[in-house]
């Protein structure tokens, strides 16, 4: 899946990975997709809350070397 923006949230617990998706998704325009590395065990649950709670569209979440990869489509 392509991304506009990719995030690197890797080694940062929660809350870091969604307050940091939030800043970047603030600079960006409606449509366009954010791709949040994260490795916090808490971001299966955060991250999805809070494109809920923000309005935003969680597209789609992959394994990546370790990581999480989830793509977000601003709101």
């Amino acid at each position: 899946m392509q991304a506009d923006v990719e995030l690197d949230a890797i080694g940062l617990l929660c809350p870091l990975p969604v307050l940091k998706a939030r800043k970047r998704l603030k600079s960006m325009e409606p449509g366009q997709v954010l791709c949040l590395l994260a490795t916090d065990p808490a971001a299966v649950v955060d991250v999805p809350h809070f494109c809920a709670e923000s309005g935003h569209t969680l597209l789609h979440s992959e394994d990546r070397e370790g990581a999480t990869a989830y793509f977000i489509r601003h709101a």
